[in-house]
């Protein structure tokens, strides 16, 4: 396993920092309001939309069907039948965000890795509590898999936050289930505990730029619902990941999700998973998504880019 992490931040790092804290900490420690965060987040679109532009990548809208939940898929022009494809599962606290608010991300990560990448819509707590997401998740796998003949040993998981947990989630099941895991994962700051049981919870509730530690603890509780939390296929943190594919994981040190991420790695390790562990400091919670102005965003999805060439070859 490896770990490091940026000795000097850059100067937009400092800005970057600055202004996700001035738009996101204000309502940290306010009850959240799932209908409000929905309507928010996101925002401004207009000025993703040009970030996602900006990266040549192309957008399909994919309507529900054959199993598929809805969604679309964003790919590379450059992409052919042998590129990679990729099943990303967005972030947003199972209450939130959609293929739309991440397509920044995602467009980057087609424009790095010349892939194809199915981005599902799955249904959000607290109208649609656990196991609605994992089951639309798998839905959209089968569908990949089953009906557009997409060979297991060519495709990725990747997801950040609550979509890197259930990446997670959703590899424990295809195992369960004796279906084709991924050839790898992808994931940048899973919540993979859902009993919120890590330290960085209130270690770093003052530091993260995004949340405090009471924030991820109440928007644990929507997804739960009446569930055990210590379920793996809840929380992957507490489940086997023997025989995972390799394994990539990004964090910033400074986030209230920083355990959850370092106990994941740390597991997996045990387990015997390849696992490539890496920390930035001084940056916000799933900072990939500013790689038009950020270097740290940049250097991360450089090394995912090394990390999929390897594997695939």
């Amino acid at each position: 396993m490896h770990e490091n992490s940026v000795r000097k931040r850059s100067w937009q790092s400092h800005l970057v920092h600055l202004l996700v804290r001035a738009r996101m900490r204000p309502h940290a420690l306010k009850p959240i309001d799932p209908q409000w965060v929905r309507e928010n987040m996101g925002r401004p679109r207009g000025v993703r939309r040009l970030m996602a532009r900006a990266t040549g990548a192309t957008l399909r809208p994919l309507s529900p069907g054959h199993l598929w939940p809805g969604g679309e898929v964003v790919s590379s022009p450059l992409a052919s039948e042998s590129t990679p494809v990729v099943l990303y599962l967005h972030g947003g606290g199972f209450i939130a965000c959609s293929p739309e608010t991440h397509r920044p991300l995602v467009s980057s990560l087609a424009q790095r890795l010349t892939a194809k990448i199915y981005v599902p819509v799955y249904r959000l707590a607290p109208e649609h509590p656990f196991p609605a997401a994992l089951d639309d998740a798998l839905a959209a796998y089968r569908f990949i898999v089953e009906h557009e003949n997409i060979d297991p040993s060519r495709l990725l998981f990747a997801g950040d936050s609550a979509g890197g947990g259930l990446v997670l989630s959703l590899t424990m099941k295809l195992r369960q289930k004796g279906l084709p895991l991924p050839r790898a994962i992808v994931t940048f700051s899973p919540w993979a505990d859902l009993a919120t049981t890590g330290a960085s919870l209130d270690e770093n509730s003052d530091s993260c730029a995004m949340f405090a530690g009471i924030t991820i603890r109440n928007a644990a509780r929507f997804y739960v619902g009446n569930s055990e939390s210590h379920d793996p296929l809840l929380s992957p943190l507490y489940g086997d990941f023997k025989d995972f594919p390799p394994l990539l994981i990004h964090a910033a040190t400074d986030e209230v999700l920083r355990d959850d991420s370092i106990r994941v790695a740390e597991r997996a390790h045990a387990a015997g998973v390849p696992v490539t562990f890496r920390m930035w400091r001084g940056v916000p919670h799933v900072w990939q998504f500013f790689a038009a102005v950020l270097p740290e965003a940049r250097e991360s999805l450089e090394d995912v880019t090394k990390f999929v060439r390897k594997h695939l070859d």
